[in-house]
């Protein structure tokens, strides 16, 4: 089973989101980062721009395909990962630490609710396997 960390939500398109104050980190999961293989380049969107729940807000292209990224919260993206930009293989090293992508100040705090909790989570990748 993959690494699916405790203390965050997360989303049916494999992004992780982590409450920090009154901000929000978001990232890909272990599981997405395993099926796309080796990450080589990450688009974000710049701070400042509006993010909306369940929408894209950029890309990951691996080896093996690209795929988009989805927001699971809405809100104004305040800092976004620079390093990736340099080193995107760094979201393969670390998806839940320096592989982090962006963080947003949420503008519709219900939305939280509606993330997976871990457990969810991880059944949603075990109905989703077989």
């Amino acid at each position: 089973m993959a690494n699916v960390p405790k203390d965050l939500k997360y989303t049916r398109e494999h992004e992780w989101a982590k409450q920090e104050g009154d901000s929000v980190r978001v990232g890909i999961t272990a599981y997405a980062q395993e099926q796309l293989g080796d990450v080589v380049f990450v688009e974000l969107p710049k701070v400042g721009a509006k993010v909306t729940a369940t929408k894209n807000f950029g890309v990951v292209e691996s080896v093996k395909a690209v795929s988009d990224l989805f927001a699971p919260i809405s809100g104004e993206v305040v800092e976004i990962n620079g390093e990736l930009s340099q080193k995107p293989e760094t979201v393969n090293q670390d998806p839940y630490g320096r592989g982090w992508m962006i963080v947003v100040k949420p503008s519709n705090k219900g939305e939280w609710d509606q993330l997976l909790t871990a457990q969810q989570y991880e059944d949603f990748l075990a109905r989703a396997a077989h």
